[in-house]
């Protein structure tokens, strides 16, 4: 069997950018003396809920809260200025596939990070496309990132892969009606990925493991 067409998460795929998300939201919300644990975090984000409603609980509403968001915002920016981000190989597999798949971005990321991201680095050259959080009406774990992006390329379910860090992201995939290749991120790695179609230890693994499923 063959997949035409594959589709990509980004955060902790292409860039391993989430644990510095985490970072920032963590320190942020610290000054309104709410704690944030990395399980708490990773909780809320397989459930698709926002860290915010912590704040809500609290009390925090209207502009107040809107500031702390732009205060979340700017620090995280800063830290994808200056803090290492890169994800050794994704280079070469990206060149390695180009030449067999047609490629997709989809990512619940904003697209003024994702757009700072790349803005010196050539990652994109290799995609079709990129949709980000602004390009359909609900994120992950909701079908409609990955409905939204089979729909840019006219394709149907069977004939593409996901592309997968996060369990948000695998019930996406999967509720979209995607097979899901999670590729292993230490920052995620105690989430629960029942229903892969499969796991791979590092995105070097994702050239083999598409290759051994299209002699099946």
């Amino acid at each position: 069997m063959t997949f035409p067409y594959l589709l990509w998460d980004h955060d902790g795929v292409l860039v391993d950018t989430e644990r510095w998300y985490f970072e920032a939201t963590r320190s942020v919300l610290a000054r309104l003396d709410i704690e944030l644990s990395q399980a708490r975090y990773l909780d809320l984000m397989a459930a698709g809920e926002s860290c915010w409603d912590l704040a809500r609980a609290e009390g925090l509403a209207g502009p107040e809260l809107e500031a702390r968001r732009n205060q979340r915002d700017a620090l995280y920016q800063e830290f994808l200025r200056h803090q290492p981000i890169e994800i050794e190989g994704v280079a070469e597999v990206l060149d390695q596939l180009a030449g067999r798949h047609r490629m997709g971005v989809v990512t619940t990321a904003r697209r003024a990070d994702f757009d700072l991201i790349h803005a010196e680095r050539r990652l994109l050259d290799h995609f079709e496309f990129a949709l980000t959080v602004e390009d359909y009406e609900r994120a992950k774990p909701h079908p409609a990132p990955y409905l939204a992006g089979l729909a840019r390329f006219g394709a149907r379910p069977q004939e593409s892969v996901a592309l997968e860090d996060s369990a948000r992201g695998l019930r996406s995939a999967r509720a979209a009606g995607l097979r899901c290749l999670v590729i292993h991120s230490a920052f995620t790695a105690s989430q629960d990925f029942e229903g892969a179609w499969a796991r791979v230890d590092s995105i070097r693994d994702v050239p083999r493991a598409l290759a051994a499923a299209s002699v099946r």
